[in-house]
């Protein structure tokens, strides 16, 4: 088909019949998709062209956001032939031994979510610990973190006898290859001199260039020699460092050699792992060595610690056509690091570690486009730009950095070098040769902030690096998609029925700690839902009530529910780690002095890369709109949703979207909404009301647990030896678990074993503490996240002691052997999703829960990809099939009590040898984020059910609601 395009948004969608040659204009502002709700409504009523996806050629193309574009498309029927029978074979390479393998999988289900389509098909392997290569479903993507991935690869996948039979595989299967291994392995070079070695393409820098730019030490020398500022380091290695030389050091850059503050981190470890503060000479040579003795790199870096200055970093896009480079920097982010007066973190030793970079959390804030003159903006831009041609990257990375005032200096040996700017001075520090491609991973934020989509940017990658191999060309030449799931067909059907076209809001947001989680849940739903053209899909943001943003707890609920504030947001905004950090978002998106930079400065980004792309005739335009968030009451978001006939899906985990009061608002208009009902979710949210309502279904094999409410503030004030006392007389135990009475999931939840215990966790509801640090207990645990504000009623349980389950990291040859479980007591623990109509619930496969550490599952563990296992179905060694059918049917029998409908998820203890179940909790808005165990259990049905079927099964369900 060729195509001649005004405008930045030409859809390929306008097509008549396949025999016929058309010519049709149209006329459009901008992506009918990514509109406000105001001016969708009018379009609505006026009957105007309302295509879901829009697509644009290259030559010609304008800047998104162009008010009158005229988008001309000419059929031709022998290259849609043509087309038809092109399809790209993709290899996707995830896992590899560093500590990132588990956002390996992150990104690799990203990947896989937002590539896949007609034109295009992948295929995906694994390469775990010992370098060992496997050829594995889609399924296993979806559905495992590492730990699963190591116990259930010989049973599930295909092994290479050696990484070289692996490579000669790809040469043969497929036609380039994406690799998604952070750190070892995946960014020094490994696999790129495995795929050099082989002729086999793939996407990214090449092997020699990744090893310079992998190793922080030799691409800090590097980047000096080719005149960029750089950061004053000292490299220690080998067994027997050198003290004095180190000393020496230190005063040179005037630091004082007892207490001078430095940062040690290894050189070739990623930009996270291994990243720690130091103070003096001796402690850096200890903080060295462990990092050397831990196996995770044996050269490591002893740098000064930046202070007064931010933190930024920045994605490059290569635009060139074959060898010739041609990079433009996106919209750079700036990171900046929060402050919270809690006594588990040391404030003044705060870096981007691991934890701040890849889990939901306030201790970290991202703003794009950064908070800089503009001098520096453009500096970052051009410097990283430059950056990544001298250093020989390419197709896309990310590059690190620094950003120091006028007024810090401590680089004064840096004059006449670049990075040196009127307002102060930048430091490229991190070059990142496969960035993370999480959801919400800076690669997308930035380029939905210049009009890429998450499927756009990354086939515009792809496509790039096949620019390099003259034979993967004719793809090029025939590839117009930007939406991979879709195709001609199927998007000609949208736009004819346009009117048809259901509307669907996703809310996610609120005011519990589970709202982060929320956030990531929302967000999975609606980028899995966009895979469908007969639906258009609004993200929306509860914002946090008064009372919850001034940190201040209270006993009664929000007295107008009806008042509470609806963001609907544009895509851009939607990418955060944080409900805090999109709130903030869209507030600055509407502030005019902010909105007016950032849309100059989108556009002069997109300008950037139209100088390139124009070139490309596989790219098809931008897909995103330059549009601003719309603020709204419940009440008047409520009734849009009733006068667009919209379903509502809810994500709101805890408080107002699983207590009945969300979905009692929207009965009450006739909206339809996913999830149980009103009183279900009622019942489900109080947890002793839980346990009463079950309570007659002990003949039948339903057994609940014992417990005891207590008000917060009784704890506060009566003597802890006496509450102790109290509680495990009453509840006939020796420990104690503990848990908010109307909160979810693991957040404020720990098991006390002594009043002591109690103590600790009395002083960290008193204190506020934003988390409890590992090991605060009598009992080893891990980090428990509390409740923000602090629950005022706190449920206490006994304790149940289950059989641990253990899965060993080391590979052997039988899977089996990997499996360890005594079963004593002959209960583990289980959680079970269940979906359906009322009264009719079907069980999904159970999954059996194993903790990393401690007693209790962690929030990480929870839901955060790449931690925490669990085994989907429960393996014969620990519960045979009779048992696990009786257990599903004991599970179906408490969701059909409780009325549940729509989905579900059910925790429970289950007994291994008759499958009776003990109920711990049921979530009515269950956790829905990439990895969550329910999406593991939907590609154990028969057919599988990906997440994308899946979300769309558990949307037509509440759809149905009032049929």
């Amino acid at each position: 088909m060729a195509s001649l395009a005004f405008g930045w948004n030409i859809s390929s969608s306008l097509r008549g019949s396949q025999n016929d040659d058309v010519v049709r204009a149209v006329p459009v502002s901008r992506s009918v998709k990514f509109l406000s709700l105001e001016r969708r409504l009018k379009l609505r009523s006026c009957h105007s062209f309302s295509s879901k996806r829009t697509t644009s050629s290259a030559a010609g193309v304008a800047r998104a956001g162009t008010e009158e574009a005229v988008a001309v498309t000419v059929e031709d029927p022998v290259a849609e032939e043509e087309e038809r029978g092109r399809v790209l074979r993709v290899g996707v390479i995830c896992g590899g031994p560093s500590a990132e393998r588990g956002i390996s999988l992150n990104s690799a289900r990203s990947v896989l979510d937002h590539i896949q389509g007609d034109d295009l098909q992948v295929s995906c392997y694994y390469i775990d610990c010992d370098f060992n290569a496997y050829a594995i479903s889609s399924a296993q993507v979806y559905s495992n973190t590492p730990a699963d991935f190591d116990f259930k690869l010989e049973s599930l996948a295909q092994g290479f006898a050696s990484l070289s039979e692996f490579a000669e595989h790809l040469a043969a299967s497929v036609d380039i290859v994406f690799p998604a291994i952070h750190g070892q392995f995946g960014e020094d070079g490994g696999i790129q001199e495995l795929l050099e070695k082989y002729n086999v393409p793939f996407v990214g820098t090449g092997a020699s260039e990744c090893r310079q730019a992998f190793d922080k030490y030799d691409a800090s020398l590097e980047l000096s020699k080719q005149g960029f500022v750089t950061l004053p380091s000292f490299l220690v290695q080998g067994s027997e460092p050198n003290e004095l030389e180190l000393s020496k050091w230190f005063v040179r850059n005037q630091l004082d050699p007892n207490s001078g503050k430095v940062v040690v981190k290894p050189t070739r470890a990623g930009s996270s792992i291994g990243v720690t503060v130091a103070y003096g000479v001796t402690d850096s040579l200890n903080k060295a060595k462990e990092i050397i003795l831990e196996g995770i790199d044996d050269r490591v870096l002893v740098e000064i610690f930046l202070e007064g200055g931010s933190e930024f970093t920045a994605i490059v896009l290569d635009v060139g056509s074959g060898l010739d480079c041609h990079p433009v920097v996106l919209m750079p982010t700036e990171v900046e690091l929060q402050v919270h007066s809690s006594g588990d973190v040391s404030e003044k030793d705060a870096i981007f570690n691991y934890r701040r970079k890849y889990l939901p959390t306030q201790q970290v804030v991202y703003h794009t486009p950064p908070r800089f003159p503009v001098d520096v903006i453009n500096s970052i831009r051009q410097g990283a730009s430059l950056l990544f041609q001298q250093l020989g990257l390419r197709d896309f990375a990310r590059i690190d950095g620094w950003f120091l005032p006028s007024s810090t200096n401590i680089l004064s040996s840096s004059e006449g070098k670049y990075g040196r700017t009127g307002s102060g001075t930048l430091l490229f520090t991190d070059i990142n040769l496969i960035s993370g491609m999480e959801q919400t991973s800076f690669l997308f934020q930035q380029a939905s902030k210049v009009g890429f989509s998450h499927s756009n940017i990354l086939r515009t990658i792809i496509r790039r690096a096949c620019l390099r191999f003259p034979y993967l060309a004719s793809y090029n030449s025939v590839s117009g998609h930007l939406t991979g799931r879709s195709n001609a067909s199927r998007l000609t059907e949208a736009l004819n029925k346009s009117e048809g076209v259901r509307k669907v809001f996703v809310i996610f947001g609120g005011d519990t700690s589970e709202r982060q989680v929320s956030l990531m849940s929302g967000t999975n739903v609606w980028l899995n839902l966009q895979a469908f053209d007969d639906i258009e899909v609004t993200p929306c943001l509860l914002a946090p009530s008064m009372e919850s943003m001034s940190g201040v707890s209270s006993d009664k609920k929000d007295s107008d529910v009806s008042s509470r504030v609806v963001w609907s947001l544009p895509y851009s905004l939607v990418l955060r780690h944080t409900t805090e950090e999109v709130l903030a978002a869209c507030i600055e998106a509407i502030e005019p002095s902010r909105a007016a930079f950032t849309s100059h400065l989108r556009n002069q980004v997109m300008d950037d890369l139209m100088e390139g792309l124009k070139e490309h005739g596989w790219f098809r335009g931008f897909d995103i709109g330059d549009e601003l968030p719309m603020r709204f009451s419940m009440e008047e978001w409520v009734k849009l949703a009733k006068e667009v006939k919209a379903t509502v899906y809810i994500a709101v985990h805890g408080g107002i979207g699983e207590d009945g009061t969300l979905q009692s608002l929207l009965e009450a208009e006739g909206v339809p909404y996913t999830g149980p009902g009103v009183k279900a979710s009622r019942t489900c949210m109080d947890k002793v009301a839980t346990s009463l309502a079950l309570n007659h279904l002990a003949d039948k094999g339903v057994l609940t647990i014992n417990k005891d409410v207590r008000r917060k503030g009784d704890l506060v004030n009566f003597p802890i030896p006496d509450i102790w006392h109290e509680l495990t007389s009453k509840l006939q135990c020796e420990t104690l678990c503990v848990k908010p009475a109307r909160d979810g999931c693991s957040t404020g939840v720990a098991r006390l074993c002594c009043a002591e215990d109690l103590a600790v966790y009395v002083k960290a509801l008193e204190e506020c503490l934003l988390r409890i640090p590992p090991n605060s207990f009598s009992r080893a645990h891990g980090m428990i996240e509390m409740p923000n504000p602090p629950p005022q009623l706190l449920i206490f349980e006994p304790f149940i002691e289950t059989d641990e389950v253990i899965i060993s990291s080391k590979s052997t040859n039988i899977s089996e052997d990997r499996l360890m479980w005594k079963g004593r007591s002959r209960w583990v623990e289980v959680t079970v999703g269940v979906i359906g109509k009322r009264g009719s619930m079907h069980s999904l496969m159970p999954s059996v829960t194993v903790k990393e550490t401690g007693d209790i599952l962690s929030l990480e563990e929870k839901f955060q990809g790449g931690t925490g296992i669990n085994l989907t179905p429960p393996p014969a060694s620990i519960m045979s099939n009779e048992a696990l059918e009786r257990c599903k049917q004991r599970i179906e029998l408490i969701a059909n009590t409780l009325q549940l409908e729509g989905f579900s998820r059910i925790d429970a203890f289950v007994n291994v040898d008759n499958g009776e179940v003990l109920i711990i909790e049921v979530n009515t808005v269950p956790g829905m984020t990439p990895s969550t165990v329910l999406i593991h259990q939907a590609l154990v049905e028969q057919p599988p059910m990906y997440p994308h079927r899946f979300f769309r099964t558990l949307l037509d369900l509440g759809s149905q609601r009032f049929s």
